[in-house]
């Protein structure tokens, strides 16, 4: 089944950047509360043209009963950061899921550096005002093409010249290129936990550096799920889902989740891209084929979990806690 929902209403729209605005949620009922979230977290979206979007929460943790959303308006939009843009206004009421966390904040890290790349920035900026409330040492690394399509800008500025955090800019017309992030990253300590949320170039970028570097606590969230060409030739194979005790085939070119929907069972969905979390799903046996944005390669290398809206099967069979 679909994860349950909650009411919000559209309190707020603010233009904070070139093509980006930002949303504030209130729960639509005053007898309904929103549940409190953590630093990292997203909610989805469920707009009305039928489309499920995924955005992290931009604003502190500490704030209750708001979610503060930002919203690019992506020129490769394939229908949901275009209908926020230019359908959902003020008053409006609209389902959204509770916000989950796939891009936790150890807080007790000695040290952490946030590189946000454009968008990006969203869960970034929820992290550096827990982080900064809790007193723990930050730093943070802003890239964006240029300063006009960077948002929240004056805000983070401000909040780390009080609380005298190093912040760094980096914008590519000015310097005539992307952030030498090796450079950037170099010397920041191999203890220290390292966060990236941004387009699949700075993500892919930003991992490499780290692991040139030696860094081992790294944690970045993306956007969309990896693209990963197909193999060239797709075999159906079967599930065993062991609490329900069925078996389903899974035919080429059609998801596990869907496969099972139809089989009759309910597994936990929403956005059915790859991105969200909610289908994730414990793996008993079975070589996986991940296609996912959220696990990171250390989980995709455990093999104990995956995302069954998208990813896929490599063996003949696949044995599931479902």
């Amino acid at each position: 089944m679909s994860s349950p929902t909650l009411n919000a209403l559209v309190h707020t729209i603010r233009y904070e950047a070139e093509g980006i605005v930002s949303i504030e949620l209130r729960p639509a009922t005053s007898e309904v509360a929103f549940p409190r979230f953590e630093a990292g977290s997203h909610v989805d979206l469920h707009l009305a043209n039928g489309l499920v979007r995924s955005y992290s929460l931009c604003n502190s943790d500490s704030e209750v009963n708001r979610y503060v959303i930002g919203v690019l308006n992506d020129r490769k939009s394939r229908g949901g950061s275009r209908y926020v843009h230019q359908q959902l206004r003020v008053g409006m009421t609209l389902p959204i899921s509770a916000p989950r966390n796939n891009f936790k904040l150890d807080e007790t890290a000695p040290h952490s550096v946030l590189a946000a790349g454009g968008i990006g920035v969203t869960p970034l900026w929820s992290m550096l005002q827990r982080l900064s409330a809790l007193g723990r040492s930050v730093e943070m690394i802003y890239c964006a093409r240029n300063r006009r399509e960077a948002a929240f800008c004056e805000a983070i500025a401000a909040l780390c010249e009080e609380r005298g955090v190093a912040l760094s800019w980096h914008f590519d017309e000015q310097t005539g290129g992307p952030p030498r992030l090796t450079e950037l990253l170099a010397h920041k300590g191999a203890s220290t936990h390292y966060y990236c949320c941004g387009p699949t170039p700075m993500l892919e970028s930003f991992e490499k550096s780290c692991e040139e570097l030696g860094y081992a606590n790294v944690h970045i969230e993306r956007f969309a799920a990896v693209h990963v060409e197909a193999p060239a030739a797709v075999q159906s194979f079967t599930v065993q889902c062991v609490r329900s005790g069925k078996t389903v085939e899974v035919p080429p070119g059609k998801s596990i989740l869907d496969s099972l929907i139809d089989a009759g069972l309910s597994p936990d969905h929403s956005c059915k891209e790859g991105v969200c979390g909610a289908c994730e799903t414990k793996v008993i046996e079975g070589l996986i084929d991940h296609r996912d944005g959220v696990l990171s390669k250390k989980e995709r290398d455990a093999g104990k979990t995956m995302m069954i809206c998208v990813s896929s099967c490599k063996s003949p069979n696949l044995v599931l806690d479902l």
